[in-house]
């Protein structure tokens, strides 16, 4: 596995005031890029990840049990920083295509950073929930019901496509060992998961009708694709654990990873059958409303020995060093998804604990997204340094 999984923050010495060309310069931003030129030369699809840590903060907090003045303004900012990043993010690649096709090609055939093809289509999606529940405060439902299927359907084509496209590279091009499962190996395949939790969210909206049934039913089958990848993969990644222990400090936070699919599964359950009821009725309800708890809970229960677990690596791993890089987007995502799942229990069985338990992870949630957006600022905008061209990139 890569040391340097993902361009990670290294350690210069201090910037001369001296720019390139001999000249005293008072630059204050992007101070260790040579040129401006390298802002796009090595962008790679893991960036994508910070819109998704930063959208699920809004988006988490929109259904949070705990409601109080300010939250929905506030989840409203952090939802608009989100659609400005994908807007900003996108507008990027887009020139990195052009300007550095030959590097952007070569993506795909790394065996680490092509798995993170499955950030972009989970960003789209978290956008476009956020847009749904939090932007119509704004645009109006209509526009943002406009804007959300948009997005929504964007997001599952390309999910749908990382999920084949990527294992299948896997398969057939990557060079892998036993040692090479990691955190990241899930990332394309969570997608069409995200996908069937936040197409849920537009089932009231769909035509009644096969219309309506066609996407339930869609959105449970890429349910169990998700579910039944992830869980294979989970299982990879215990092996190398058990193993070959921990391996390269930087991969390290995409432990975190492993709670992405769980709380993302347990999210989908609960918002498919509270909505199931929409598309079907009788006993098909009412069992599609009781999977949500009866698959919820036991997962959780994974969910919580997991986080421990990774808990006591990370923790282990920073007395010894943790670089920064864009793996600590890891420590976002994932536990915004035990939120919602966690809000989706306690909707459905009325258990305070569960209130108790998705308060307590939301704001677990925020103080990791202050830490890592605060680094992430610092070593993009001020520094420049998480745009420089890796020190190596073998696997």
């Amino acid at each position: 596995m890569g040391t340097l999984l993902l361009t990670a923050d290294k350690h210069h010495p201090a910037p001369s005031a001296q720019t390139p060309g001999g000249r005293t310069g008072g630059r204050r931003v992007l101070r260790r890029l040579e040129k401006p030129s390298e802002l796009f030369a090595n962008l790679t699809p893991n960036w994508f990840a910070s819109i998704m840590g930063t959208g699920i903060v809004a988006t988490a907090a929109a259904t949070l049990p705990l409601q109080f003045p300010g939250l929905r303004t506030g989840a409203t900012v952090v939802w608009a920083l989100a659609s400005m990043l994908l807007i900003l993010l996108t507008t990027a690649t887009a020139v990195h295509w052009i300007r550095h096709r030959e590097t952007a090609q070569s993506h795909h055939s790394h065996p680490v950073i092509a798995h993170f093809y499955g950030a972009p289509p989970m960003a789209l999606l978290t956008v476009g929930a956020g847009t749904l529940l939090l932007g119509k405060d704004v645009l109006g439902e209509q526009l943002a019901l406009g804007i959300d299927t948009v997005l929504w359907v964007a997001g599952t084509v390309l999910g749908l496509a990382s999920a084949v496209a990527v294992p299948y590279l896997q398969f057939t091009r990557h060079q892998v060992t036993q040692d090479s499962a990691f955190g990241g190996w899930l990332m394309p395949v969570v997608p069409p998961m995200v996908s069937a939790s936040t197409g849920a969210l537009l089932l009231p909206y769909v035509p009644a009708g096969q219309a309506r049934l066609s996407l339930l039913m869609g959105c449970y089958a890429m349910f169990g694709l998700s579910l039944l990848a992830s869980i294979i993969i989970t299982t990879l990644i215990w092996n190398r654990l058990a193993g070959h222990k921990i391996g390269a400090a930087a991969a390290v936070p995409t432990l975190w990873i492993v709670l992405g699919p769980l709380g993302q599964s347990i999210t989908a359950a609960n918002l498919l059958g509270g909505n199931a009821h929409l598309a079907v009725s009788g006993t098909l309800a009412q069992a599609m409303e009781a999977l949500g708890v009866l698959y919820g809970v036991p997962v959780l229960g994974f969910a919580l020995m997991w986080a421990a677990l990774a808990t006591a690596i990370t923790i282990r791993t920073a007395r010894r060093g943790l670089p920064f890089s864009l793996t600590w987007w890891s420590f976002t995502f994932p536990i915004g998804t035990c939120v919602t799942g966690l809000t989706g229990l306690a909707a459905h069985t009325h258990l305070a604990v569960f209130d108790a338990m998705a308060v307590a992870g939301y704001t677990l949630l925020v103080a990791a997204w202050i830490i890592v957006a605060a680094r992430t600022f610092h070593g993009s905008i001020l520094q420049g340094t998480l745009f420089q061209k890796p020190a190596t990139t073998a696997p």
